[in-house]
């Protein structure tokens, strides 16, 4: 299993990755270019790691301990001795591509890299970095300590160690794994992401309210949470960017994203995490917006 891990993106799955690395005992490297989200990462794992602990019956001081495995940073030399970097950046090939043209001025050459892109080809984005057969999916879901799945996807220059050992260090972490081949959006959303984009048309063309389709397919399908909330969980602009994929990549009329969904993302509603998407957040109890 990797010693120290790297992590490039310090979002909500960058700084979920980093919260199982720490509270498994590994050594971590954040990485983002944007210090307010490198400070908000760090309060994260932080809260993350003294609830984890807790719940286990340990010490405050096994927290600050897991903590402090934890190194933020916005130079790109502190992966440097990382066994395994895990990208974690926004769902765009272009910046993604960018990454691991820097990562590769810095890493290791027996490093690998693992990507958490959630649609792009595997085997696309491992031309951009120096060592594609050193190079995997690792799609972790959202959120990262909660989600028990991985999805490990191959590209077409993965070795077979590559595959063997990435899929133990996501083991090890106490997911199970789900092997995808590199098609657009890989398993689960090559699924969920149809079924969010056809909620989105179901409001657009009036067929029910935000609150009808999600109450629907709650009580109707036993879901958890409704499509339309879900989808404001995720981030509107990256179930568009999902469905963008499917409808490129496949050809396929059936995977054009809904304008609405469009729509919205234009406006800069993108769900929860700007306060406004298909519910709007301002207040105790989310309201629907339409």
């Amino acid at each position: 299993m990797a010693q120290k891990v790297g992590v490039v993106g310090a979002g909500q799955m960058g700084h979920g990755v980093a919260q199982v690395c720490a509270a498994n005992g590994l050594s971590v490297a954040v990485v983002d270019i944007d210090q307010a989200a490198l400070d908000n990462a760090a309060d994260q794992v932080r809260l993350y790691l003294d609830r984890h602990f807790s719940k286990l019956g340990e010490a405050p001081a096994e927290a600050s301990g897991a903590a402090a495995l934890v190194e933020y940073s916005t130079d790109f030399s502190a992966i440097a001795d990382c066994d395994l970097v895990v990208e974690s950046a926004i769902e765009n090939e272009d910046v993604k591509r960018r990454v691991f043209e820097q990562i590769a001025e810095h890493l290791n050459p027996d490093a690998w890299i693992g990507t958490n892109t959630s649609s792009i080809s595997i085997t696309r984005l491992a031309t951009a970095s120096d060592r594609p057969e050193k190079f995997i999916g690792l799609h972790f879901m959202n959120p990262v300590p909660a989600m028990k799945l991985v999805e490990v996807i191959r590209g077409l220059q993965t070795s077979e160690e590559t595959f063997e050992k990435c899929q133990a260090f996501a083991t090890e972490l106490g997911k199970t794994v789900a092997i995808a081949e590199d098609f657009p959006a890989f398993i689960v959303n090559r699924i969920l992401l149809p079924m969010i984009n056809e909620a989105v048309y179901t409001l657009y063309e009036g067929v029910g309210s935000v609150t009808g389709i999600d109450t629907s397919m709650k009580l109707g399908a036993n879901h958890p949470v409704g499509p339309l909330e879900l989808a404001d969980f995720i981030g509107l602009d990256t179930c568009l960017a999902i469905m963008q994929v499917l409808y490129n990549d496949l050809s396929d009329s059936k995977y054009r994203p809904c304008p609405l969904l469009v729509k919205y993302v234009e406006a800069g509603w993108l769900g929860r995490k700007t306060g406004r998407g298909f519910y709007d957040y301002s207040t105790d109890t989310p309201i629907p917006t339409r």
